[in-house]
């Protein structure tokens, strides 16, 4: 059973018990989400859900939020004094899979 969500503008495939970090969610630490899946199936073929089919809804539990690694944005500009540096640490939340419901 695999489906694929949609949050913080990108597209992530599941499946029950994975844990990964998806942009920041507002919930608390310990709270359970849902989020309506763009697509899912099952291992059966005859259980994989059709475009006009109605979507599945899969469950997760927000393990902890923490911020990703620091990525060092430098500008220069060639034969001028232009320097300039800043850095960057995006803000994210890490979850677990529990479960995959098909409508």
């Amino acid at each position: 059973m695999y489906a694929i969500i949609e949050t913080g503008g990108k597209q992530y495939w599941v499946v029950p018990g994975e844990i990964l970090q998806i942009e920041k969610l507002t919930a608390k630490e310990g709270a359970e989400v849902t989020f309506k899946a763009l697509w899912s199936a099952s291992q059966d073929d005859k259980n994989a859900a059709a475009p006009k089919a109605p979507a599945a809804k899969v469950t997760a539990r927000i393990i902890r939020h923490l911020r990703g690694p620091k990525i060092i944005v430098f500008r220069k500009k060639t034969k001028k004094a232009y320097e300039k540096g800043s850095g960057h640490r995006q803000e994210l939340t890490e979850i677990e899979v529990k479960d995959i419901q098909l409508s």
